[in-house]
Parts: C-alpha cells; sequence; structure tokens
C-alpha cells in the first residue's frame, strides 16, 4: 500500500503499513517512521523521514458517549465525520471544525486544527480533555492538562512527532440541530471584509470569506452561520458524501489566470443581490470540497502547494498584491480572522490576525518565487505560515515563528521523524 501527500508530495509514494488492532502496534511501529491518519496533510509534515508511514485509520472505534455530559471517548483513528455521524442527532458537535471531515482524531490534535469559529473557540486541542500517548519504547501516558502536562502541550499541535496517539476524550459542543441559518454577503474591499468580521464576531458562529485572488478591489463573498432552531436541516442528519469524484490525475492543471479570471467573475456574480440568508445542513456549508471526491487531482500531475498564513491585517493587502501581480491563484481563495483564544498546543498555528490560504498549481521556480515573496511579508510583520499546508519553508522561517521548536525536539520519539521537521531542522543548533 503507498501513501503520498493531499498536495502530491512526494513524487514516489510512500510505503503504507495498516493497523487494525493495538497488538498490531509493537511488531508493526518499529519499521514505521511516522503514524498518519486520512492523508489530507497538503504538504510533507505528514511524509515519515524514512519512507514508511503507519495507517491508525484502523484504529477508529468509538469508546464511550454521554448524551448528557458530551464527553467522547474514541480511538484517534476514528475521522471527524465518523464522530459527526454518532453525535449529531443527538444534540451534540464538535467544537472545532476545519474544511473536511476526513480528519482523523489523531491528524486534528497533531495538527491542532482551527475552524471558521476560532475567534469564539480556539483550536481544537482546546477541547481534548485527555489523550493516551504510546511511545517507541513502549511507554504509555495518560496527557491532560491536569495529568503529564508537559506531554499534553508537546502532543497538541506537536505534528506527531511526541508519540503514537492512541485514543482521546474530547468534550463537545451541545446545538440545537444539524441545520444552519447563514447569510452571504458580496464585499468589494479589504475595509468591508475587516468591518463586516468585527460585526460578526458576537453573533455568529461561523465565518470566512471568499475572495477574487485576481481582483484588485479585492471584491468577494462574506458567509456567517449560526446554528437554527427552525431549519428543515435540524431534525435529521444525512450522510455528507461527494456529489462527483475525479477518477484520475489530470496530466495538466487546468488552473491557470484565465481559467482562475472566467472562474472568479462567475462565482462572484452568481448572487445578484448583496446579501442572501437562508437555511442549509452544517454538513455542506461547512464541508463544500468534500463533495468533489479526490478534487486535488484537478492540479495534476505536479500537484500543487497551499499557502496558509497569519499576518497582522494590514499586510493582506500586500500579500494580495503579490498574488494578483503574479497571476496564480486558486478556485477557493480564503479569508478569514483569528481571535485571541490561546491553545495549550506550543507549536499551534492560529494567533490573533487575519488568516489567507489559497492553493497554487506547483510550477517550479516560478512558485518558488512568488512564495519567497510571500515569505517576506509575512516575515517582516511577524506571522506565521501553517505547517500542516507547507512544503517550502525555511528551518530559519520556522524557528523564528514557532520558538517552542526546541521543546518539541527535546520531547520527540527517537523512531518518529517527518521530512517537514528534517527539512525545518537544518542548520538548527
Amino acid at each position: 500500500m503507498s501513501f503520498r501527500s493531499w498536495g502530491g508530495l512526494p513524487v514516489e509514494a510512500q510505503q503504507c503499513i495498516a493497523l487494525e488492532w493495538r497488538d498490531q502496534l509493537p511488531a508493526r511501529l518499529p519499521n514505521a517512521g511516522l503514524v498518519t491518519g486520512c492523508g489530507r496533510s497538503y504538504g510533507d509534515v505528514g511524509l515519515a523521514a524514512n519512507g514508511v508511514v503507519a495507517s491508525c485509520l484502523g484504529l477508529n472505534r468509538m469508546l464511550g458517549f454521554d448524551r448528557e455530559t458530551g464527553l467522547l471517548h474514541c480511538e484517534a483513528g476514528a475521522t471527524l465525520g465518523d464522530i459527526l455521524t454518532l453525535v449529531l442527532p443527538q444534540g451534540w458537535v464538535l467544537p472545532v471544525l476545519p474544511g473536511t471531515q476526513h480528519v482523523s482524531v489523531a491528524g486534528a490534535i497533531a495538527n491542532d486544527v482551527h475552524g471558521k469559529n476560532h475567534h469564539r473557540r480556539g483550536t481544537f486541542g482546546r477541547h481534548v480533555k485527555s489523550l493516551l500517548l504510546l511511545r517507541s519504547d513502549g511507554t504509555e501516558l495518560r496527557c491532560s492538562e491536569q495529568e503529564n502536562v508537559d506531554w499534553f502541550n508537546v502532543t497538541v499541535a506537536g505534528l506527531g512527532l511526541s508519540g503514537v496517539i492512541l485514543e482521546a476524550t474530547i468534550q463537545l459542543m451541545p446545538v440545537s440541530g444539524a441545520g444552519l441559518s447563514t447569510e452571504n454577503i458580496k464585499f468589494h474591499s479589504l475595509d468591508k471584509f475587516f468591518s463586516l468580521s468585527l460585526e460578526t464576531d458576537a453573533n455568529w458562529e461561523y465565518s470566512a470569506a471568499w475572495i477574487d485572488c485576481l481582483s484588485s478591489s479585492v471584491r468577494g463573498h462574506f458567509s456567517r452561520a449560526r446554528y437554527s432552531e427552525h431549519s428543515e436541516h435540524s431534525a435529521a442528519v444525512t450522510a455528507h458524501t461527494a456529489l462527483l469524484d475525479v477518477p484520475f490525475t489530470l496530466p495538466v492543471s487546468p488552473v491557470n489566470r484565465f481559467s482562475l479570471r472566467a472562474f472568479n467573475s462567475v462565482y462572484y456574480h452568481r448572487q445578484r443581490r448583496r446579501v442572501r440568508c437562508g437555511e442549509t445542513s452544517m454538513l455542506a456549508w461547512m464541508f463544500p470540497l468534500d463533495r468533489v471526491g479526490n478534487w486535488n487531482r484537478l492540479y495534476g500531475r505536479k500537484g500543487f502547494r497551499q499557502y496558509q498564513c497569519v499576518v497582522e491585517p494590514e499586510a493582506i493587502a500586500e500579500l494580495l498584491n503579490i498574488i494578483r501581480r503574479a497571476g496564480t491563484g486558486s478556485f477557493l481563495s480564503v479569508l478569514k480572522m483569528f481571535g485571541d483564544v490561546r491553545s495549550p498546543g506550543l507549536l499551534s498555528f492560529p494567533r490573533r490576525g487575519a488568516s489567507l490560504a489559497l492553493d497554487f498549481p506547483w510550477r517550479d521556480e516560478h512558485t518558488t518565487a512568488l512564495f519567497k515573496q510571500l515569505d517576506e511579508v509575512v516575515d517582516s510583520c511577524g506571522g506565521a505560515v501553517y505547517p500542516a499546508k507547507d512544503a517550502h519553508m525555511s528551518g530559519r522561517d520556522f524557528r523564528v515563528a514557532y520558538p517552542a521548536w526546541q521543546t518539541i525536539e527535546q520531547y520527540r520519539d527517537p523512531n518518529l521523524n517527518s521530512f517537514f521537521w528534517q527539512r525545518v531542522m537544518e542548520g538548527a543548533e
């Protein structure tokens, strides 16, 4: 069984060892240089330095669910979609959800994923009450903010390097149902985006914006949502499955400045009124990309790289100007605001500021030069690039943005190492 990252790295796929039962761990883990889940990390953070990964997706059993308190206990290979299928019909939801349901609990913890409600709920790691960590020497550690606290802090957002997460207990959030009340608002400037974000924080659970990355006016759609007690989607939960599938990897990516301009114009003008209100399923609104199976194949054989950063709001205009001049970008360009809710994870990416995320078809030197320009802006304002999506960050830039790297290295399991960690540790002292 072979494995490569969602963005198409590396060119040569890694060997993947499947785990189904815990008693397989002593025999199979020594050969693996990293444990992975659904493989949705875009860059090289989920790739083993020794070329062999172990998949924990077979360790996906639900171990306990208290319907009164919302405490869920599960194996770490369970996906967020598995959990939602169980808990949504009973009035509970995961407090933090990324842009796809195809993420394992272990992956959500290791990358400390965030969602469209960071300003209210922070990151995934804030809602993990405890976890069970297995070290390569056979030691098992129960970790929480009360027990083995140092191990808890290096495992949340620890990029899977402190050991193998076997299971976790998560505090869920009560909701009225699986339906959302939504508003979609067209805007024509960055100032309008920031004012909409400010007025949204107090009364809406989720918010994010799609922007036309090639437009000089920074036009876009600001979307916000909150749970509804009256939606027709509130009573039942149906499986959110892909409506269509990309059956093979295209030889060449169709994403270019011409297709982008055409798509962005159609997408922006699809809504005639400035404001559109509606009711929809939480699953459909939260996971739009899951409607297209294997959508990463659309970027061609060379794959793609995502650039996601968090910066001071004043730097967003400069980043977008660089991208527009380069004449490249992605169909899905996302701009959202982070709050100042702190995570226990030492390498957690979100921090107060504006987050910009775009997917770029990989075009060798052209993309490398573009990322270098973007890095200079991010560095100059004290921002950070997201390790879970990264495949280019220099060791210096990483160590400046994440000064707790030395603690992670101190606690790293000697048998575990990723391409990402090997890359950003070059030149470290």
